[in-house]
C-alpha cells in the first residue's frame, strides 16, 4: 500500500510490510497491540464490546460485549487485558463504570472494581496495573514500577509507590493518551491545542512534537502518532507519522489521504485502522 523510503536528515525509514487485518470479517476500531505484538485488542465504532486477535492463528476472541469495554482497554505487563464497562442506572440516569480483567488462560473476565459513579482512569506500569476511580480504586501491586494516568491538566505518576502531580504545559482542555516509555525513564501525552509532550518522570518537558494525537510508543526513541484535520463537522484527512522522541525527525508512514488513524505499537509493529474500520499492520526499518 505505502511501502517508501521516508528521509528526515541522515536517517531513513522504510515500511518493509504491510498487512490487511480482519478485511473480510469485520470493520474494527480502536486497536491495542500486546507488548510482544502477538495479539491485538479492537472494538466496533461505538466502543460496544471487546475482541482480540490472535495474529499468530488469526482466531478472534470475543472478551466482551458491554458498553464501553473497547474504548481504552489496556494490556499489563503480565499478559492480562484490563478494561472498563459502562451502565446507565434506570433510577437515578447517572452512569456507573465497572473494572474488568480478563485472564488470557482462563478466557473469562472478573470484576476488580466494584461499579461506581465518575471517571475511572486505567493507569499501567512496568511492573503493574491499577484502576483510579473517585471513590475506590484497584491496583496490582502497591509498587507498579513506574506508571501513569491523565487527570484534568495533571499527570499522576507513581514511582514505586510514590505519587506526584505535575501540569508541565498549559492546556486548559486537559491531557489525554498519557504513557511511559519501554524503559521507564520518559512520559508522553497530549495537552488538548498543543499537542504531544514528552517529560522526565519529574514533569519536566523534554521536547514537544507537535500538534499531533494518541501517542503510543514504538520503541524508548520513537513514538508514532495521528495527525488529523476537520472542518468541525468531519475528518478532512488522517494519517500515521513516526515521531523520534527528542522532536528532531517526523516520517510520514501514510500519505494524509489515507484517512488512517488510531495508532498502537508493539513488539515492533504498528497497527492502525480507517475512518472505515479498516485494520492495517505494519513493520518497518529505521537507519540511523
Amino acid at each position: 500500500m505505502w511501502a517508501w523510503a521516508m528521509v528526515a536528515g541522515a536517517q531513513q525509514v522504510t515500511v518493509t510490510s504491510t498487512t490487511p487485518l480482519l478485511r473480510d470479517i469485520e470493520p474494527a476500531f480502536y486497536p491495542t497491540l500486546s507488548p510482544s505484538g502477538d495479539r491485538l485488542l479492537y472494538s466496533d465504532v461505538d466502543a460496544r464490546g471487546l475482541k482480540m486477535l490472535d495474529l499468530g492463528t488469526h482466531a478472534v476472541t470475543t472478551i466482551s460485549e458491554q458498553t464501553g469495554a473497547g474504548f481504552d482497554a489496556k494490556w499489563s505487563n503480565d499478559g492480562q487485558v484490563y478494561y472498563i464497562t459502562s451502565k446507565v442506572d434506570e433510577k437515578s440516569r447517572l452512569v456507573f463504570r465497572t473494572g474488568m480483567r480478563y485472564d488470557l488462560k482462563r478466557q473469562a473476565s472478573d470484576v476488580v472494581l466494584e461499579a461506581q459513579h465518575g471517571a475511572v482512569h486505567l493507569e499501567t506500569g512496568t511492573q503493574g496495573m491499577a484502576m483510579n476511580g473517585e471513590s475506590h480504586t484497584f491496583a496490582t501491586a502497591p509498587k507498579r514500577g513506574v506508571s501513569v494516568y491523565t487527570t484534568g491538566s495533571q499527570l499522576v505518576v507513581n514511582v514505586d509507590g510514590k505519587e506526584s502531580r505535575y501540569s508541565p504545559v498549559e492546556s486548559y482542555a486537559g491531557y489525554l493518551w498519557s504513557s511511559v516509555s519501554p524503559a521507564g525513564d520518559k512520559i508522553a501525552f497530549y495537552a488538548a491545542g498543543r499537542g504531544i509532550v514528552v517529560t522526565t518522570l519529574q514533569g519536566k518537558v523534554l521536547a514537544e512534537l507537535g500538534n499531533y494525537e494518541m501517542p503510543c510508543w514504538y520503541n524508548n526513541d520513537y513514538l508514532v502518532a495521528q495527525n488529523a484535520s476537520d472542518d468541525g463537522y468531519q475528518y478532512t484527512s488522517s494519517q500515521i507519522l513516526l515521531l523520534k522522541a527528542d522532536g528532531t525527525s517526523r516520517h510520514e508512514l501514510t500519505p494524509k489521504t489515507s484517512m488512517t488513524m488510531q495508532p498502537t505499537a508493539g513488539g515492533g509493529k504498528i497497527v492502525y485502522t480507517t475512518i472505515d474500520g479498516n485494520l492495517t499492520m505494519i513493520t518497518l526499518d529505521i537507519n540511523e
